[in-house]
């Protein structure tokens, strides 16, 4: 059972969640619309794990690369990255291999959050 759930916040939630799935492999898990139609919460899951976002009600500045990210374990990182980069990501670090034996790269979102995908699995 998940114990842990990143939550993000996007301008526009229902772009985000198809964008996040095209891209990033995401499934819709639930979407759950507030009175006016607009998404309140939603749950996408990938593998085993799931993150939640919701509306952020004002425009916040861009996120460094280096502020924070969400790390996601994948099992072809070289496939995952051409699918991201064909989706429209921007790739802030082409994939490399670790010192620890996994296999990473990193992206930005649409709304610049940095997300790192590897192979890694503590």
């Amino acid at each position: 059972m998940r114990t842990v759930y990143p939550i993000l916040r996007y301008p526009d939630p229902r772009s985000a969640i198809d964008w996040l799935c095209a891209a990033f492999g995401f499934q819709v898990h639930a979407v759950h619309e507030a009175p006016d139609g607009t998404v309140a919460h939603a749950e996408l899951v990938l593998d085993t794990g799931m993150v939640m976002l919701g509306p952020r009600a004002e425009a916040a500045p861009r996120p460094g690369d280096t502020d924070w990210s969400v790390y996601v374990a994948v099992p072809d990182v070289d496939a995952h990255c051409a699918r991201a980069r064909s989706a429209g990501a921007e790739i802030t670090r082409e994939p490399f291999d670790t010192d620890y034996g996994s296999r990473d790269y990193a992206a930005r979102d649409l709304a610049g959050v940095v997300w790192a995908f590897g192979t890694y699995r503590p």
